[in-house]
């Protein structure tokens, strides 16, 4: 349980940690600072201290979903003196990116601290440093448990870890494999861990000719119905921080790779919904919606997660910093990155940005972005719950 409220306090800190981004730089460079809060209002208490930079009034408010800053005169168009419409364009765009900055340092060092405690390995050939890789883990989970298989009927849950098959050690994927072909048909000891508690069980595993039955009828079945997953730590020591740079670069490019194939995907869903293809369009919103997770999302999966140790909670948080750098980098109206698109865009039309247009512009963002929001929820506790 301790690593659960871990990980969702880090995760409560990495967006606070954006926030005194914006926080610090404008402070730094003249704009003066209204309000920092910790969570979202309503607000609990508030109370100005602190010296030079920071000096602010702070407020600490009821709901726990991260922090905000608010800065003297946030429209392009403000011109009072202290204000962030007032300061040039190179110290707002600083401003505007030093939460990106703050997210993207805070991943590199969460990815070197796991380097050094022990890296997982859960995308196909994530970057390491073989000649300073040891590894101190390595165990098998069941990543999914067929309906009505032998390990279903045991009582075996989908994210079990499985240690022994007939007191022989499982030690990887294809050693399961492996082990059930060798007990075809026999009733044999499966020793498994589920909920952080050991336990062992007698388990009649399917005969060859039951699955070569099921093979030729189209609906293949394994001995033990268990589909593995490995789960290896890397360890690493002076490589370490090479391994963070390494990982985020990695997981930078996944990222955007994911998202580019979530806007495609949305894309079909409209047409497929204004041309009353309402199937397809079904489809191609579930498929957008694989890569995505929201604080529910995020929540199932520490959860589910916890088992694999404090290396994997801190993995996860330093994903999830990538992540926060990645997406607010982007030009998404009401976003930081979409905020400083659009002031250099207006400064490259040589146009003045009025406080409403830019009102108009992020407001349409943000609600955009809470709709998905919502959506996003829906189908996290539809997918986990």
């Amino acid at each position: 349980m301790w690593l659960l409220i871990l990980g969702l306090f880090l995760f409560f800190m990495l967006v606070v940690l954006h926030e005194y981004g914006h926080f610090l730089v404008a402070k730094r460079n003249g704009v003066d600072v209204e309000e920092f809060g910790v969570g979202f209002p309503p607000k609990l208490f508030g109370k100005t201290f602190g010296k030079g930079i920071f000096k602010s009034y702070y407020t600490v408010n009821l709901l726990p979903l991260g922090g905000f800053v608010r800065l003297k005169g946030e429209n392009d168009a403000a011109t009072e003196k202290g204000s962030l419409g007032a300061a040039s364009t190179n110290v707002k765009l600083r401003i505007m990116l030093a939460g990106v900055a703050v997210n993207f340092v805070a991943a590199l060092v969460f990815f070197t601290i796991v380097a050094w405690v022990g890296m997982p390995q859960i995308v196909p050939n994530q970057f390491t440093v073989p000649s300073d890789s040891k590894i101190i883990r390595q165990d098998v989970f069941a990543a999914k448990v067929s309906a009505g298989s032998p390990a279903d009927q045991a009582g075996i849950k989908a994210g079990s870890e499985i240690v022994a098959i007939n007191n022989q050690p499982v030690t990887g994927g294809e050693s399961l494999i492996q082990a059930t072909k060798t007990n075809a048909g026999q009733t044999v000891p499966v020793d498994y861990v589920q909920n952080g508690q050991e336990q062992t069980t007698q388990i009649t595993l399917l005969s060859q000719q039951e699955v070569q039955q099921s093979i030729d009828s189209g609906s293949p079945k394994g001995y033990l119905g268990v589909v593995p997953r490995d789960y290896t730590l890397l360890q690493s020591t002076w490589s370490a921080p090479v391994v963070a740079v390494g990982v985020s670069a990695q997981f930078t490019a996944l990222t955007l790779k994911a998202l580019a194939n979530a806007l495609v995907s949305l894309a079909k869903a409209f047409v497929n919904l204004i041309t009353f293809n309402a199937n397809d369009a079904k489809k191609d919103a579930a498929k957008a919606s694989e890569n995505v997770a929201g604080p529910v999302g995020i929540f199932a999966i520490l959860q589910q997660n916890v088992s694999l140790g404090y290396q994997f909670i801190l993995f996860i948080v330093g994903i999830l910093s990538l992540t926060l750098a990645i997406m607010n980098f982007l030009p998404i109206p009401a976003l930081d990155g979409g905020r400083a698109f659009v002031m250099m865009l207006y400064k490259v039309r040589k146009k003045p940005l009025s406080a409403q247009t830019e009102e108009r512009i992020h407001g349409t963002g943000f609600a955009i972005l809470m709709l998905l929001f919502a959506v996003i929820v829906i189908v996290d506790i539809n997918r986990f719950y």
